[in-house]
């Protein structure tokens, strides 16, 4: 019984570190004026990682030395987590002389440098130019793994030309099979999506924004509650996850 249980525990604990995939998430923004505007052009501007239960992981950019106070939501969250204005490896500024493209990465590890378990994520903007009295605020659901994820999500609140890319390292003979296994068909669809592929545990349908719509442990799923455009599939298997995306006629 005590060798089971140690094999249990081992087994247990390899899952876990599998599923701590190294890989880069690359962010990209473009920031406008609130509705408030009271020194635009100039701002502050911040983005952070939270957990998908909203606990701070790390901070990925805060252009904001002396009026970092003003970034409310930011200044919030981190508060919480016991490191307030925590900026730990964060790309960083003091106030901005005008809005422009905002770039920044994450290397899927948290403020102490441990790299985080795979899973949902929260990617959080917060610009304000009025000393916080409005904020442009945005979140984005992002999945953390072993596939590649691209987010375009629409523009909101403030953002355009957003761009939301998580690439796994060391993955290009997974992506390989994954794209000769795991197809969507038809697409463009009318009516009926079919799902390709073995070991297939869940199947999400999401929005661009990457908010999930529908799951089903199907992988023939009716469409017919969709309206027409663009959707992502969150395909989760035994050992992987891939993202496919279809166009819904």
């Amino acid at each position: 019984m005590r060798k089971l249980i140690s094999l249990l525990a081992m087994s247990i604990f390899i899952s876990y570190i599998s599923a701590q995939t190294d890989g880069t998430l690359t962010v990209t923004a473009t920031t406008s004026k609130t509705s408030k505007p009271d020194y635009s052009p100039k701002n502050i501007v911040a983005m952070w990682v939270e957990d998908s239960s909203g606990k701070f992981v790390k901070t990925l950019l805060a252009y904001a030395s002396e009026r970092k106070q003003h970034l409310k939501t930011w200044k919030a969250v981190t508060s919480i987590a016991g490191s307030v204005y925590n900026i730990v490896d964060a790309k960083t500024g003091a106030t901005q002389a005008s809005h422009a493209a905002r770039t920044c990465t994450w290397n899927g590890k948290n403020s102490s440098s441990v790299l985080v378990a795979d899973g949902t994520y929260k990617l959080r903007m917060e610009v304000t130019d009025n000393d916080g009295v409005v904020q442009n605020l945005a979140t984005f659901q992002f999945t953390k793994g072993t596939s590649i994820q691209t987010l375009n999500p629409s523009n909101i609140n403030g953002f355009s030309g957003i761009s939301i890319e998580w690439k796994p390292l060391n993955t290009a003979v997974d992506d390989v099979e994954a794209n000769s296994i795991y197809q969507l068909y038809p697409n463009p669809v009318t009516n009926k999506l079919f799902v390709s592929g073995d070991d297939i545990k869940k199947i999400d349908i999401c929005d661009l924004d990457g908010k999930v719509l529908y799951s089903s442990g199907s992988q023939e799923i009716y469409l017919n509650f969709l309206p027409k455009g663009i959707y992502m599939v969150y395909i989760q298997t035994e050992n992987k996850n891939i993202i496919r995306k279809f166009l819904k006629e």
